[in-house]
């Protein structure tokens, strides 16, 4: 045992003295794969602490007991138990008071990071004299929490900014932006860089021998949280996330700006008490609590995929804008990948993409050519012969998917799966001549791949659970969450979004503007208004899926989607019902401009939402997805449903299914039977408090 930490027992760190009189604790949380930050944790590390400040060693270093990374952050579902018990605060005092313990040590400390280091784990570091972190491509450093409806509350943006400077340090925070670690040395949050092998060496040297911060910085950190600095840069950065969030969506943003303006130039004592309090009142807000509940719907999804897919080879038939894309992002999540389509022309023009798409995501030239070397144009198919999954994304029609798939069969290997991207066919339309159906299945991807995180796995009754298994691995590979569905008309996601995009169209037909129908669902949260949306998807996709979906929601299609015209299907061909301009970061809608004087109807919001919360309930009574959390996971990955709100059901639940159902009803009354109320909503699902 180590002198002055005699009689302690530790359950989570490990303390050890190195022979130039460096105490190491390492982090190894008991019982846990990841290191978070308990209050165990905490706990344990302040009575460390206080024994190290009665016996000072000559320094301290930091680092994880565990290969995978430093600290994930803070222990989500322990914070949400204090939610539920009201007792943030003193959880969140705690932990400022563990970390203050580290600064105020009597000797100095530094952090050794490898890997991920979120959250808390970024907040200890901070806490440290000084930061080395590995310069290993894993490494990444943030504070992510306003990604979850707070902001960092153990000191992170007290102590951020006068490292820094506020610029660098808010502008980590507001946008919750991961940074590699050569970045992050050069903003100075990171002291030195280092070999995984010599981390904690290099740390304990730095620690012992210190380092003078170049005078640019020190500057910087003084002069950027001054009264005057505080005056002029926040109704900026106020600004600056007024483009992107609402204030009444997403308060976290503006309550950490607020924060630091008011507090910002003040002692720590005072700087830590104003983050606390900030942090606190955000936690319990509804915001804050869906957004942490969307964080463990995403680690549910990661959950359904383990890594045993089986698969290296992809085929993918059809090199149009989403076969071409999917394509795409396989090679550059690292499968080999064959592409081929009925002429040559198609396969450049989806190769060319590619590039792009290798351009803007592999920074390293001499990777991006391995990266594009790696999916290759297959005129004649024959990479259908070596593939352990062919997808196919050819166009929305039956029959030319049965007869390719007849041609398809024949050739591929005895174990390879074959899946459809179909967006709203029924599997049981496609699968009557497939010799083994039991490796056949929908991966539907949304438009644009590289964008869009979720994919559905769509089911039919002669699915064998095993290639649900590996399309769900395959998933997990490509970085996208899986959502298994079943198999009839539009699935979960276009099943819920069509009656949305169909209302707008109904507005846009009887003449009310796009530019209002747009933002009265930007009103709501929705990320990009539905007339937009139409555009973005193609108005000949939209019809598609319309043809598919109108009989069997028993709707009409309007006439902004019964006929498309030729060189006027939306965003791909610069004119749909809109125009599109391009800028240096792809196409942006002209919207015109609204007429003077011109009043949106009082009901348009609800016209508009009420359609998609109507399906959605419709789908969980259907069993279209397993439960409740599945579908608002589905519909929020898929769509980009106002995320702060929960998901379609957990709106339902919060704002009250018999007030929405009210107010549904009005709307048939009003508008005709396309608001009729769909079967479900009489479950008590809808009636349990929200989640």
């Amino acid at each position: 045992m180590l002198p002055g930490l005699d009689g302690l027992r530790f359950s989570h760190w490990q303390a050890a003295r190195r022979d130039d009189g460096v105490v190491v604790l390492a982090l190894d949380r008991a019982d846990a794969a990841v290191n978070a930050l308990s209050q165990d944790v905490l706990i344990e590390l302040g009575d460390i602490l206080e024994r190290l400040a009665l016996d000072p060693p000559k320094a301290v270093v930091f680092r994880s007991g565990k290969a995978n990374g430093f600290i994930a952050g803070a222990d989500l579902k322990e914070f949400q138990e204090f939610d539920r018990k009201g007792t943030v605060n003193d959880a969140i005092r705690r932990g400022q008071a563990v970390f203050q313990k580290i600064a105020e040590l009597p000797c100095p400390t530094a952090a050794a990071i490898h890997g991920f280091c979120m959250g808390g784990g970024t907040e200890l570091a901070l806490a440290c004299d000084y930061r080395v972190a590995s310069n290993d491509p894993s490494t990444r450093i943030g504070l992510p929490e306003t990604q979850l409806g707070i902001f960092p509350g153990w000191g992170g943006s007290a102590r951020l900014p006068r490292l820094v400077g506020a610029p660098a340090a808010m502008d980590m925070m507001l946008t919750a932006r991961r940074l590699a670690a050569k970045a992050a040395r050069n903003i100075g949050l990171v002291d030195k860089l280092a070999e995984p092998a010599v981390l904690e060496d290099t740390a304990a040297a730095l620690a012992l021998k210190g380092v003078e911060r170049p005078f640019g910085q020190r500057f910087k950190g003084w002069a950027t949280n001054t009264w005057l600095a505080r005056k002029i840069l926040a109704p900026q950065m106020a600004k600056q996330v007024a483009r992107k969030a609402k204030k009444e969506h997403y308060p976290a943003p503006y309550a950490l700006i607020n924060t630091w303006a008011r507090s910002g130039g003040a002692g720590i004592q005072a700087r830590l008490d104003a983050e606390r309090k900030a942090v606190v009142k955000l936690a319990a807000s509804p915001t804050a609590r869906n957004l942490i509940r969307i964080f463990f719907l995403s680690e549910r999804l990661k959950g359904l995929g383990g890594k045993d897919h089986r698969i290296a080879h992809v085929h993918v038939v059809g090199a149009g804008v989403m076969g071409g894309d999917i394509a795409a992002w396989a090679a550059y999540k690292g499968f080999n990948v064959t592409l081929q389509d009925r002429e040559q022309r198609f396969i450049d023009g989806a190769l060319s993409r590619a590039r792009e798409l290798f351009g803007k995501r592999v920074k390293d030239e001499a990777k991006r050519a391995e990266v594009a070397a790696r999916l290759q144009g297959d005129l004649a198919g024959d990479g259908v012969a070596k593939a352990d999954l062919v997808i196919e994304a050819i166009i929305e029609n039956p029959e030319a998917k049965r007869e390719l798939y007849q041609s398809l069969e024949p050739r591929m290997k005895a174990d390879a799966l074959l899946v459809t991207n179909t967006s709203s066919i029924p599997l049981d339309e496609l699968r009557g001549h497939i010799s083994r159906p039991a490796q056949f299945a929908g991966l539907h991807y949304f438009n644009p791949v590289a964008q869009m995180p979720l994919v559905e796995i769509v089911r039919h009754a002669a699915l064998d659970p095993a290639t649900e298994q590996r399309l769900a691995a395959v998933c997990k590979a490509l970085d996208k969450f899986p959502v298994p569905v079943a198999g009839t008309p539009g699935f979960l996601v276009n099943r819920v979004l069509f009656p949305y995009m169909l209302e707008a169209a109904h507005a846009y037909a009887e003449g009310i503007p796009g530019a209002v129908i747009d933002k009265a669902a930007a009103k709501f949260g929705m990320p990009m208004g539905p007339i937009e949306l139409i555009d973005t998807v193609g108005l000949d996709v939209a019809q598609g899926v319309g043809a598919e979906l109108s009989p069997f929601l028993g709707l009409q299609l309007p006439a902004a989607l019964s006929t498309v015209e030729p060189g006027r299907r939306g965003k791909k061909d610069g004119q749909g019902l809109y125009k599109w301009e391009k800028t240096e970061k792809g196409s942006k809608p002209v919207k015109p401009d609204v007429p003077q004087g011109y009043k949106a109807p009082d009901d348009l919001e609800d016209r508009l939402i009420l359609p998609l919360l109507n399906e959605a309930v419709a789908c969980l009574h259907d069993g279209v997805v397993d439960d409740a959390d599945l579908l608002d996971a589905g519909v929020i990955f898929g769509t980009g449903f106002a995320p702060f709100r929960g998901g379609p059901i957990q709106h339902i639940r919060a704002t009250g299914a018999d007030a929405l159902l009210e107010k549904l009803k009005a709307l048939q009354a009003r508008h005709g039977e396309r608001f009729a109320p769909r079967p479900g909503w009489d479950s008590p699902l809808l009636r349990q408090p929200p989640a």
